[in-house]
C-alpha cells in the first residue's frame, strides 16, 4: 500500500551559534536564514519549507536560547518557545566542537531549557553539530554520553551542517516526526516570511559579517521603501543604532563601510529576488531601542514569521 503524504512543523532549537540556520539552508538548498560566525545572529523565528515527494516539513529556525539578559533576550526566548508550542517535533542543535573541547560548557549552556524540552511530549532529536571541526572523533564520545543523560530516549545524531556529513540520517528522523496530512504550502515555496523581511535580514547579515565586537548587536534593520518595475526592485533600508558613536562606525571613513555593506547586500538581494536591485541605506540613531519592546516587535524581533 502506498504511504500517505506527511506534513507538519519541526522546530530547530538550541544555544546560539550551534548551526541551526546553516542546517536549514543546507536542507533547502537555498538561503532563507542569515548566518554569521557571531552568536545571536537569528532574532526572529523564520520558517523554511522542505518539500519532498512524500512529505513537507515546515522548519521553524528559532533564536538561540540563553538565560534572559534584558528585554530583547526575553523576546527571543519567547519566540523559541512559541515555535515549540505548535511543533510536531524538535531538533536540538549543539556545537559539538565547542563541547568536545570543553565538556563542562554543555550543561551550563542548556541548563535553562533542557528540562523544559524533556516535558514537551513531542518527538525530539539531538544534532551534535560541527563534527568536521573535531579530531580525533573519539573526543565526541563524552558529548554524546552527556546528551543521552540530558535527553533520555532522544535520538542523537553527530552531523556537520556545513559539509552535510551525517545529515541524511537526521533528515530521515525529521521526516518521521511529522504526521500524515496534506501539504501546508505550495511545493515551490521556501518560506512564509515576507520578502521585505528577508531583504532586511540580508542587510543585517552583512552588518554582522563586516562589523566587529559588540556593534552588530546594537543594530536593527527596517525596509522603509519598496518599489518594483520590470527587471528592477528599488529598496530603501534604515539601519537603526543605539548610540551616535555607532552611527559613525557603521558609515565609516568617507562612507566606506556603509558602501561595502550596501554592495554585498545588493548582490545577495539580486540573487534572492531574481532582478536588478537599487539599494539605498540610511543610518539613524534610536537610543535604547534594545529595551523598547514596542520597537522590538515592530522590527519582528522575537516574532514567528
Amino acid at each position: 500500500m502506498e504511504n500517505s503524504f506527511r506534513s507538519g512543523y519541526v522546530a530547530l532549537v538550541g544555544p546560539p551559534n550551534a548551526g541551526k540556520s546553516t542546517f536549514l539552508n543546507g536542507v533547502l538548498g537555498e538561503k532563507v536564514a542569515i548566518v554569521s560566525p557571531k552568536p545571536g545572529t537569528t532574532r526572529t523565528a523564520i520558517t523554511g519549507i522542505w518539500t519532498t515527494d512524500s512529505a513537507q516539513v515546515v522548519f521553524v529556525d528559532t533564536p538561540g536560547i540563553v538565560a534572559s539578559r534584558g528585554r530583547m533576550q526575553r523576546l527571543l526566548a519567547e519566540a523559541a518557545w512559541a515555535a515549540l508550542a505548535s511543533a510536531h517535533g524538535a531538533v536540538v542543535f549543539l556545537d559539538g566542537a565547542r563541547y568536545a573541547a570543553r565538556s563542562s560548557a554543555l550543561v551550563r549552556d542548556v541548563h535553562s531549557f533542557a528540562p523544559r524540552l524533556r516535558q514537551l511530549g513531542i518527538p525530539l532529536a539531538v544534532a551534535v553539530n560541527k563534527i568536521d571541526q573535531v579530531a580525533p572523533k573519539a573526543r565526541l564520545l563524552a558529548v554524546l554520553a552527556a546528551c543521552a543523560k540530558l535527553w533520555p530516549g532522544a535520538d542523537i545524531f553527530p552531523v556537520s551542517a556545513r559539509t552535510g556529513e551525517g545529515r541524511d540520517r537526521l533528515e530521515a528522523a525529521i521526516l518521521a516526526m511529522v504526521p500524515e496530512g496534506p501539504p501546508l504550502f505550495p511545493a515551490d515555496q521556501l518560506s512564509s516570511a515576507p520578502l521585505r523581511f528577508l531583504a532586511a535580514e540580508v542587510v543585517r547579515e552583512q552588518l554582522f559579517l563586516q562589523l566587529h565586537q559588540e556593534l552588530p548587536y546594537h543594530v536593527a534593520v527596517e525596509v522603509e521603501e519598496w518599489a518594483e518595475e520590470p527587471g528592477l526592485t528599488s529598496i530603501g533600508v534604515v539601519i537603526y543604532v543605539s548610540k551616535t558613536s555607532h552611527k559613525a562606525m557603521i558609515i565609516g571613513r568617507a562612507g566606506s563601510r556603509l558602501k561595502a555593506v550596501g554592495q554585498a547586500a545588493r548582490q545577495a538581494l539580486k540573487e534572492l529576488l531574481g532582478t536588478k536591485v537599487h539599494l539605498s541605506t540610511w543610518v539613524k540613531v534610536r537610543e535604547g531601542w534594545t529595551e523598547d519592546e514596542e520597537f522590538l516587535r515592530e522590527m519582528n524581533i522575537g516574532e514567528v514569521l
